[in-house]
């Protein structure tokens, strides 16, 4: 039953077999891409399928974000670590609050 196909990409299995065999169901989702449609009776019931495949259909990143993220491969700041984008944010400030001093102290 774990190969019925439905369609091109959604694989019909039952319930008993999405149970037995749900390892080698989450290695498909993530290694292949496939989807299983999990069904009870003959009735589908839910739906697997892995969260980069769910994030690309169901919840797509908006257009300024995608720039974004083509921006930052770019300049080469998408590989930097969280505690490198801390210690930016935090230089940054740091370099506002002088500037905002000096601007004050020059009135």
């Amino acid at each position: 039953m774990l190969n019925e196909k439905s369609d091109k990409e959604t694989i019909i299995v039952s319930a008993l077999t999405a149970r037995t065999q749900l390892g080698q169901i989450l290695k498909r989702v993530k290694g292949r891409r496939e989807r299983f449609l999990i069904g009870r009776r003959g009735q589908p019931q839910a739906v697997i399928l892995g969260i980069d495949d769910f994030m690309q259909t169901f919840a797509p990143a908006p257009d300024w974000l995608e720039k974004s993220w083509r921006a930052a491969e770019r300049n080469g700041t998408a590989s930097l670590s969280m505690r490198q984008i801390d210690a930016e944010i935090a230089r940054v400030r740091s370099a506002r609050r002088a500037d905002a001093r000096m601007g004050l102290a020059g009135r």
